[in-house]
């Protein structure tokens, strides 16, 4: 089995963040998003692997995910955004006569995919949809069973079939790019996935629904990014390799072996970059700090912190942050406030 993982789009509902990246490799809990799937996919046993990029896309997501250990990542072009489907399709010629999974890269899963894929393989039915239990299905495209098989998908029903909306795994024989090729576009100008899915099912194939086990986010805003952040972290296992003087850690901290900490205090979960400085600062449960960033007398918990940012004299505490590339942010009078910040690579916030 060969995985395709859909990554053509900048993500316009992540801005400003994904102003200058596409959405793929923004970080969450120490790792682009884009390389958190590629794991959940190696952990399934695939190995092949083939990334729909864009013109656009194409140079970040190459970047963030070509020298992967235990891969082979092929990069796939995406010419015009024209659906879930399309992205597909372009993978037509490189899966061959093999079956495939498809991935929609900004979800996690806490059980991973495993389940999906063996269900397939043991099966052998013609398609392994995960689906998901959501309080609002009529926000959704949502799944009719008989027992575990899928038969009939509807596309944000005011009169939904069921609680299932389907999540962002898939698993398909090769017949389903005969029926990708077929399409028409959507009332929206796409080639809808769910179509084909359904054209299988009209045409007798098996498509069976497998439920989701444990959480599951789709990081489709900047605040899932957060959420995100926090599940991830709920299961990390500390490992203190940097440099520690006249400080605090408790709870579990990876602590990158050329991070430093000074006259700070740090609760996990956490998660401390390659050549970070810590120093009299606060760093508080479910926070993630990328690879040379500078946190120097301030205080931050529960927040995003990718590479290459400084963070300094903010007497605000600040909490539910995403903080993009190399951003700045310092502080100057005490401002009796809680900060919740969402900024873009390089921005610069002097607080005065």
């Amino acid at each position: 089995m060969k995985a395709i993982i859909p990554a053509a789009g900048f993500g316009t509902r992540m801005r400003p963040l994904t102003f200058t990246r596409p959405k793929p490799v923004l970080n969450v809990a120490g790792k682009p998003i884009i390389v958190h799937a590629i794991e959940t996919l190696q952990a399934a046993g695939i190995r092949e692997i083939g990334i729909v990029v864009s013109e656009i896309t194409r140079p970040a997501v190459r970047q963030a995910t070509e020298d992967l250990p235990g891969v082979n990542v092929t990069y796939l072009e995406q010419p015009e955004m024209l659906g879930l489907g399309h992205a597909v399709l372009m993978g037509r010629e490189w899966v061959g006569s093999d079956d495939v999974c498809v991935y929609l890269g900004d979800n996690l899963f806490q059980e991973g995919v495993g389940a999906y894929v063996d269900l397939f393989r043991r099966e052998r039915p013609d398609a392994v949809i995960g689906l998901v239990e959501v309080e609002n299905p009529r926000a959704f495209g949502v799944a009719e069973l008989d027992g575990s098989r899928i038969v009939r998908l509807v596309e944000k029903p005011q009169n939904p079939p069921s609680n299932f909306a389907v999540a962002g795994v898939y698993c398909f024989s090769s017949r389903i790019f005969d029926l990708l090729g077929s399409l028409k576009p959507s009332a929206r100008g796409e080639y809808e996935i769910t179509d084909a899915i359904q054209g299988l099912i009209d045409a007798g194939g098996t498509v069976l629904g497998q439920p989701v086990h444990g959480w599951w986010k789709d990081t489709g805003q900047p605040r899932d990014l957060i959420e995100a952040n926090h599940l991830l972290l709920e299961r990390l296992e500390g490992k203190v390799l940097g440099t520690v003087e006249d400080s605090r850690l408790s709870g579990p901290v990876v602590l990158a072996a050329t991070a430093v900490v000074r006259g700070s205090k740090i609760v996990g979960p956490a998660m401390i970059g390659e050549g970070v400085t810590i120093e009299d600062a606060y760093i508080g449960p479910f926070t993630s700090i990328g690879a040379g960033s500078v946190i120097r007398n301030a205080e931050i918990e529960h927040s995003v912190i990718e590479q290459e940012c400084v963070i300094e004299n903010v007497e605000t505490r600040l909490q539910d942050c995403l903080i993009g590339l190399r951003a700045v942010v310092r502080g100057g009078r005490r401002i009796p406030k809680t900060l919740k910040l969402t900024l873009s690579d390089a921005s610069i916030v002097e607080l005065t």
